[in-house]
């Protein structure tokens, strides 16, 4: 297979990965607050995503250290673009520190 096409599904792997990591961990806060053991949610999720994401990075690398880092560069770009999607309305920042003052 050409390398560019590897480095590129290297690349489209670690945004998945990313994508599922930080994503799940975004899942995970959020039902925190009304699940009965969040303790065990907490750690349950957390071993579900790095394993998942371990594996995932195991398969890509493969020995090359070029592929680890588009993959880790993907992984990354990935954290942001969550970051942005999963940022709470100014309306929802309005509304909480309303009831918080009250």
């Amino acid at each position: 297979m050409n390398e560019i096409v590897v480095m590129v599904l290297a690349f489209i792997t670690g945004l998945a990965l990313g994508t599922l990591f930080f994503g799940g961990l975004w899942l995970t806060v959020k039902k925190l607050f009304t699940s009965k053991t969040p303790a065990l949610l907490f750690l349950g999720s957390f071993i579900f995503r790095t394993g998942v994401t371990l594996v995932g990075f195991y398969y890509i690398v493969q020995g090359s250290w070029q592929r680890l880092v588009i993959c880790l560069v993907g992984f990354v770009i990935a954290r942001y673009i969550v970051t942005r999607f999963t940022k709470p309305n100014d309306k929802k920042e309005l509304l909480i520190k309303e009831r918080v003052n009250l």
